[in-house]
């Protein structure tokens, strides 16, 4: 591999790397949730990470508001706090970067199936290909036969009537001569 190629394998790696650390993070958050009797507007003017012990909670950095995440909503509304400062999960991440990240990961993931099935599509077409080009082959190769036997044939007949003429012929026995002396 070129030592252009390096660099860009070491950072697709990070990548995956911290997705994997911030799948994980989130996960760890999940399993270490407060009871859900806790309210969570108490860690307001807390600590995010106060807040998110809660899996239920959402931080908002700017307002430094602990508020219940809205389940009936995928990503929480700009009037409850601006994608760029809420927080949910990890204090490090916000559904900003989130956003942006998921869907460069999700666009790469569909590009690699794209380029999988178009390569697969190509290998199969040539894999095609030789069989209608043996099938031709095949036709030609008894083509020519058949054209090298009639020239055969017709060389023959040539051959057979110069010796005639010069009475050159060959008999069907060769001591048939002898015999009929």
């Amino acid at each position: 591999m070129a030592s252009g190629g390096a660099p860009g394998l070491t950072r697709r790696w990070r990548l995956l790397l911290r997705g994997a650390a911030l799948f994980l993070l989130l996960l760890s958050a999940a399993a270490a949730q407060e009871p859900s009797g806790a309210a969570c507007s108490q860690n307001t003017n807390r600590t995010c990470e106060e807040c998110l012990k809660n899996v239920s909670c959402l931080w908002c950095h700017t307002s430094k508001a602990c508020l219940d995440y809205p389940v009936s909503r995928i990503l929480p509304p700009s009037s409850l706090c601006k994608l760029s400062s809420a927080r949910w999960g990890v204090c490090w991440v916000n559904f900003e970067a989130l956003i942006i990240t998921l869907s460069v990961v999700g666009g790469a993931v569909l590009l690699a199936v794209a380029v999988c099935c178009a390569y697969c599509c190509c290998r199969r077409k040539r894999s095609r290909k030789p069989d209608k080009s043996e099938e031709r082959a095949a036709r030609e190769r008894e083509e020519r036969r058949i054209r090298q036997e009639e020239r055969r044939a017709e060389m023959k007949s040539r051959h057979d009537e110069i010796r005639k003429k010069y009475g050159l012929f060959k008999e069907e026995n060769p001591y048939a001569r002898f015999e009929n002396n």
